[in-house]
């Protein structure tokens, strides 16, 4: 459904010295999404997310690369292509000086829908998000979790088959962030394709069919959550401190207690990873994970199984939203 190969975008500004400074935001992002799939754009704060997004729906113009919709490249086909795409932007933007329905409407005069399919897809679009009683309120007077229902209800008036959400549940609480999800799910499940930008890592483990982790603008790793965490190990020991017993775990698999998985790759049972003054290790089961702790004798040691955290700390080396 789309296809991109060697997105670029450099920003190009004057310094203080008034010499031209080029900064790289994206740097040759290549990645396929299907029909259907919600595909997560996951990322640490400037990693890129944003401006990959405004390229693809051409908001921002690319500096390299190619991006085809439906096998079509973007390059001569831009009106199609707007019509085949909707947007739910990050920062809420409704004019507060009309209603919900009136703006609503607007979004569908601009997509050169006829009167009657406009008032119709109005009104099932707000009984969808279960705002239908606010068509005559200004958006001002609905709460962040309605305003932000209302921007993909807005995205979706024309029908598009691809859907792109830039931090869809930025600034919500946890119970209106999983109602969102829910719509997503619904969307998805109606063919829809989705891409959505998040720092929040649960919400790409949770909603996601394949997740593309970017950082500095360039492409670490894509895969499913389940397959990320299965490369990484399926059990995670976590302590405080370093081990203090040596390097043999009980049983004889040799490990390196000081060894960093930062930057290598995921997957050997008894990788270890430091962050923030904590220490990780990973194993295929959890008997060798226990044979670990006892054998390095880890009194705060906590067993639990790996999640897409672990995994976005080791290729990024930093926690979500940072």
């Amino acid at each position: 459904m789309i296809k991109v190969e060697g997105l670029t975008k450099e920003f190009i500004r004057k310094g203080r010295d008034g010499k031209a400074v080029r900064k790289l935001a994206v740097d040759g992002l290549s990645f396929e999404i299907g029909r259907g799939e919600i595909f997560g754009l996951l990322g640490p704060n400037g990693a890129g997310k944003t401006t990959t997004i405004r390229m693809l729906t051409m908001q921002t113009e690319k500096s390299a690369g190619r991006i085809f919709y439906d096998g079509m490249p973007l390059e001569g086909n831009e009106k199609a292509i707007k019509e085949m795409i909707g947007i739910v932007p990050q920062h809420i933007n409704f004019d507060n000086d009309l209603s919900v329905g009136y703006n609503m409407e607007l979004h569908g005069r601009l997509h050169h829908m006829d009167s009657m399919d406009r008032k119709l897809r109005i009104g099932e679009l707000l009984r969808y998000i279960e705002l239908e009683d606010t068509v005559n309120m200004p958006p001002r007077q609905l709460s962040g979790g309605m305003k932000r229902r209302l921007l993909i209800a807005r995205a979706l008036i024309h029908r598009p088959k691809i859907l792109f959400m830039d931090e869809p549940t930025v600034a919500l609480d946890p119970q209106v962030r999983r109602r969102i999800w829910d719509l997503i799910r619904e969307m998805a499940a109606n063919g829809v394709t989705v891409l959505l930008t998040t720092h929040y890592i649960e919400e790409a483990e949770s909603l996601c069919n394949r997740v593309a982790i970017i950082n500095k603008g360039r492409l670490v790793d894509i895969d499913t959550p389940a397959s990320f965490c299965q490369r990484m190990g399926r059990i995670a020991v976590e302590w405080n401190g370093t081990a203090e017993n040596g390097n043999t775990i009980k049983g004889g698999m040799a490990t390196e207690a000081g060894k960093s998985a930062k930057g290598g790759k995921a997957g050997s049972s008894g990788d270890e990873l430091h962050e923030s003054g904590r220490q990780y290790r990973f194993f295929d089961s959890r008997q060798e994970a226990a044979e670990f702790v006892a054998a390095q004798e880890l009194e705060d040691a906590r067993i639990r199984r790996s999640n897409l955290e672990d995994v976005f700390i080791e290729l990024t080396g930093r926690r979500e939203g940072l």
